[in-house]
């Protein structure tokens, strides 16, 4: 199975870096011309055109971007002046860290709390986790990351507001307030998709089966049910962590995190072509990447779809 799906996922990686190339050479503007200025002379602009080969025909440019990703090279950033691979894996790995971290306490939270509210439905503790999913759910990152900066760097002046510190310990301590501002959503759908798995789950033969044969209530909730109710939480996970790393930009944004969302903004305002392309290509590769490790998961979640 993980050889047919890795096999599915070469036209994908084909059409992500197509519509990747494609979308950055039809948007208006020249960048060389923004490069140098209003006062370059035409011989200038010329020049570095042809320089950059922005001079050459489509086809052309398609086929040596190809034969550069072949090779690990991804062009120069023409604002900064440095190779787009060394500046996007500089900022990769920041990115990375508050995505993994945000879906860990997304899962970490929705996994006890959608259990907890099909264990008990109706009852005051499905009704308040109920009404907290649903306060989650109304809070965009760009309204919750503000309101814990107020209330938890500006008013109680625990956590830092910005950057990502130095050290392995201050690190961690920038890291949770992102972490938490982009988690949150996350968690608050997560907990919907395992209380509607698990209520289904639990009304099956098997789990009156197992009470029937006087096996714990813990076992019955944790072993069979829960295991059996992972696939769909597994493809909400999968789907998620694409959101998470768009909803990235925003938070890196708000919380001055030095990842690839900020990196891709910057290149944006810049019309920096070759910056935006490595970083839209290493942001589309992942999450391919990721659905892929999806797929590898329900094998492990549920071995019936091992066959």
């Amino acid at each position: 199975m993980i050889l047919k799906r890795t096999l599915t996922t070469l036209p994908v990686l084909w059409l992500v870096v197509t519509v990747v190339f494609l979308l950055i050479h039809i948007v208006p503007g020249d960048p060389i011309a923004q490069m140098l200025g209003d006062g370059a002379s035409a011989a200038d602009i010329s020049g570095l055109r042809h320089a950059y080969g922005f001079d050459e025909p489509l086809g052309v440019q398609y086929m040596r971007y190809w034969r550069g990703i072949a090779h690990g090279n991804l062009g120069q950033s023409l604002r900064l002046h440095d190779s787009v691979l060394h500046l996007v894996m500089q900022r990769y790995p920041y990115t990375i860290a508050l995505t993994v971290a945000a879906m860990i306490l997304g899962i970490g939270l929705a996994i006890p709390a959608g259990v907890i509210s099909a264990m008990r439905r109706n009852c005051w503790q499905d009704r308040s986790l109920g009404l907290l999913s649903l306060t989650g759910l109304s809070f965009p990152n760009f309204a919750l990351g503000p309101i814990l900066i107020v209330a938890f760097s500006i008013g109680l002046g625990w956590l830092p507001v910005s950057g990502a510190g130095v050290g392995f310990w201050d690190f961690l301590r920038h890291l949770v307030l992102p972490a938490v501002t982009l988690g949150l959503g996350m968690a608050a759908i997560l907990t919907r998709m395992v209380r509607t798995a698990m209520l289904e789950e639990l009304g099956q033969d098997y789990v009156r089966t197992a009470r029937a044969k006087g096996l714990p209530e813990r076992t019955v909730v944790l072993r069979h049910a829960l295991r059996n109710a992972l696939n769909p939480v597994l493809t909400v996970v999968g789907l998620q962590f694409g959101s998470l790393l768009s909803g990235a930009i925003v938070t890196e944004t708000i919380f001055s995190w030095p990842g690839l969302g900020r990196l891709t903004l910057t290149a944006i305002s810049n019309r920096d072509y070759a910056l935006v392309q490595g970083c839209i290509l290493t942001v589309g590769l992942t999450y391919v990447l990721v659905n892929l490790l999806t797929d590898a998961a329900y094998a492990v979640a549920d071995p019936r779809m091992r066959r």
